[in-house]
């Protein structure tokens, strides 16, 4: 049996301003076409299929054309889950329904999560789709104490593998940060310090793993593996490839994984030298991120570079980035929320704070995440 496994569209992004939905759709028809020349007997997305839980019209509109060409028009079962960013309730709407024409959505938790199985000569495979779900959630649908992330997660995956016969092949489809993954700027963290994190024995019962949620490219190992982002969705992620896997099941459980790349309308691109280096450069209409080495301003850089480079997104000096790393000032738009908040403290305060204290501080944050991804922040 063959799928397609993606993950982490975000429809609606914005790229420092820009509305990505044209790129969206530039490489979400790639992707159509992929799964119908490559003959695929399924599509999983594995979560943050919009960024996020109230989406703009031109998101919900490019979806419904995406699974409009997946589902009805090359009749192939597709199945999505909520990741962190999804409204699960939203995202749900329907899907009893949607699930007779071959869309299987899996929004909130449900104690009886339907499974999508499908036949090949060998006999059924059974994919399982496991939502992205906060403890709280996984307590309230399952009836089971799970004090972090970790347990939430094994609790969803053996109320699952309970439905499931014995020596049967099964595909799991989630959205979680498993330990050891590589993550990017551009991801919202699930919950802060460490308590966010899975470990990769609890797909262990799995013959493969479709997970969402890291924008990178990554395994760990050949049968658990993240396909990474649609789209570039920060300058940190300039070096990745972005693609989507091919999945070969055969018979016995065994997988191959092939990673197909997608060519983005436009890529994103980091660029150093001088003023009148990058200007002489041909005309480029990537996004840009530029790092000056001139050793003085330059009037109007940006301005003036954009007519050579009109898609440059943001400008800075590399002496200026010098100046704070030798002043041992920190890029504080690279620290997270608890990295912030304790250089702040130690600034106002004079001193580190304690372990209760950052303690409060993470529960606090932790409220506040779930409080955004309710009103859809």
């Amino acid at each position: 049996m063959r799928f397609l496994h993606t993950s982490d569209w975000h429809l609606g992004r914005l790229f420092h301003g820009v509305h990505l939905t044209e790129d969206q759709a530039y490489v979400l028809e790639q992707l159509v076409v992929l799964a119908k020349e490559a003959k695929v007997d399924a599509v999983l997305v594995a979560g943050d299929i919009y960024d996020r839980a109230v989406p703009p019209a031109e998101a919900v509109e490019l979806l419904n054309e995406v699974l409009q060409k997946l589902v009805l028009e090359c009749a192939l079962p597709t199945v999505l889950i909520a990741g962190n960013h999804d409204s699960p309730e939203r995202l749900g709407f329907g899907s009893a329904l949607l699930a007779r024409q071959g869309l299987h959505v899996a929004g909130p938790l449900q104690a009886q999560q339907p499974a999508l199985i499908l036949e090949d000569s060998a006999g059924p495979v059974h994919i399982l789709s496991l939502p992205y779900a906060e403890p709280a959630a996984v307590r309230y649908a399952l009836g089971e104490e799970a004090a972090d992330h970790d347990a939430a997660l094994r609790c969803q995956i053996a109320a699952a593998l309970a439905k499931v016969p014995q020596g049967a092949r099964k595909v799991a489809l989630a959205h979680a940060f498993v330990a050891g993954g590589a993550a990017s700027e551009s991801e919202r963290p699930l919950s802060v310090g460490g308590s966010g994190m899975v470990g990769a024995d609890a797909f262990s019962a799995f013959d493969y793993t479709a997970l969402g949620h890291l924008h990178g490219c990554q395994q760990s190992g050949n049968k658990v593996r993240y396909s990474g982002s649609l789209l570039k969705y920060s300058f940190q992620e300039a070096a990745q490839t972005k693609g989507v896997h091919l999945v070969d099941l055969a018979a016995d459980g065994a997988v191959t994984v092939e990673t197909v790349r997608l060519t983005p309308r436009r890529d994103v691109v980091c660029w150093q030298g001088s003023f009148q280096e990058l200007l002489a450069r041909p005309k480029c209409s990537d996004y840009l991120m530029v790092t000056l080495t001139d050793d003085a301003p330059v009037l109007d850089a940006k301005g003036r570079l954009q007519q050579q480079h009109p898609e440059i997104l943001h400008l800075e000096y590399a002496r200026l980035q010098k100046l704070k790393e030798q002043q041992g000032v920190q890029d504080h738009r690279r620290l997270g929320p608890e990295e912030l908040f304790a250089c702040f403290f130690r600034e106002v305060a004079g001193r580190e704070w304690k372990r209760e204290e950052e303690a409060l501080f993470a529960a606090l944050v932790e409220e506040e995440y779930r409080r955004q991804r309710e009103v859809g922040l």
